[in-house]
């Protein structure tokens, strides 16, 4: 799954999961879920669907999707071994470009959810890291496991990574930026990450 179609089927399972009942959820569903109804309030506000208010909604979203995703780990994830090599402002610098790009995918994916239904699996719990699994069922009934990696930050679980059906988006990312790097440069890599913008 490319990681384009991955953060597509990310943006409607976001929409959608929030519609499930959740009472039996632990405290990650839990937090992944609190996040998402915050933004869906957001998008349905129709003060902010006024014209010139879009600067304002989208940073307001940037907010919510900071507090359900760890962009830094997500970033150091995707970078692999290249992290370590990377300045502090550098790891800055992608950190940012890198976020910009999940947002800006995200926001224009979030509209092309068409009623998928949702269903929470479960939540595991080791230590200080969790797994929320959930299904997507599509309009033609074809299912896909999604699950959610989470690490807890202090009092709050925060997603490092969605998996679709087995596949990583971190780590498809992670093979992309390997690849750019080693044909190019890692300067190379972050020119490319702000072009997709």
């Amino acid at each position: 799954m490319t990681p384009r179609r991955a953060l597509m089927v990310a943006a409607a399972l976001l929409v959608a999961v929030s519609l499930q009942p959740r009472a039996w959820a632990g405290q990650p569903a839990d937090h992944l879920f609190a996040g998402i109804d915050q933004a869906l309030r957001i998008l349905d506000d129709p003060e902010l669907r006024k014209p010139g208010r879009s600067q304002e909604r989208r940073q307001a979203i940037r907010r919510i999707m900071n507090h359900i995703f760890d962009f830094e780990e997500i970033s150091r994830r995707s970078l692999g071994r290249h992290w370590e090599e990377r300045t502090p402002a550098e790891r800055d610098e992608f950190i940012q470009v890198f976020g910009d790009l999940l947002e800006r995918s995200y926001m224009g994916q979030i509209e092309t959810y068409n009623g998928e239904k949702v269903a929470l699996l479960g939540d595991t719990i080791e230590g200080e890291s969790a797994t929320v699994r959930t299904k997507i069922v599509t309009g033609q009934g074809a299912e896909v496991l999604v699950e959610y990696r989470m690490l807890r930050r202090g009092d709050r679980w925060r997603a490092f990574d969605v998996v679709f059906e087995g596949v990583s988006l971190v780590a498809n990312y992670r093979s992309q930026f390997d690849r750019i790097i080693q044909r190019t440069s890692y300067q190379q890599l972050v020119k490319q990450v702000r072009e997709k913008q």
